[in-house]
């Protein structure tokens, strides 16, 4: 596989990616997934030779960068992309120095998954878009 995965400008890719897996596949309604955070947001997206299939933002929050709307292609999954766009939303965020957390809040089938990338759960599980969560962190200069 040859992929790319870097900061981007090209909210449209994001937003069409984000629609596919949030708001087709998960059945998120479109006023959630559309929250009007895009515009404060740093976006990373994935591109396998040269099309989209992956993406996620980046919101700022004092020391903490929050991780969210990550979301990978059906056709790209199970590759190791997940991590590798995860892995680069921490290189963004590092870049910024006042930052030392990085926070997401997880689908609960997915915990597992960002254990492996060293966050650690915490807080009870909660409802987001009909869909169940916990709030993960790590801090960005832990390896």
């Amino acid at each position: 596989m040859n992929w790319t995965i870097a900061q981007t400008e090209d909210l449209a890719a994001c937003h069409a990616l984000r629609r596919t897996v949030f708001i087709e596949e998960q059945g998120v309604s479109e006023a959630e997934e559309v929250d009007g955070r895009d515009g404060d947001a740093l976006h990373v997206l994935a591109t396998l030779d040269g099309v989209p299939v992956g993406c996620a933002r980046i919101l700022i929050d004092g020391a903490v960068a929050k991780i969210g709307r990550v979301c990978v292609l059906k056709s790209a999954r199970g590759t190791g992309l997940g991590a590798a766009i995860i892995e680069t939303c921490l290189d963004v965020a590092r870049r910024n120095k006042a930052l030392t957390r990085a926070k997401l809040g997880a689908q609960t089938h997915a915990l597992a998954f960002y254990e492996r990338l060293g966050f650690v759960a915490f807080g009870p599980v909660y409802d987001d878009a009909g869909i169940p969560h916990r709030d993960m962190e790590r801090p960005l200069n832990a390896g």
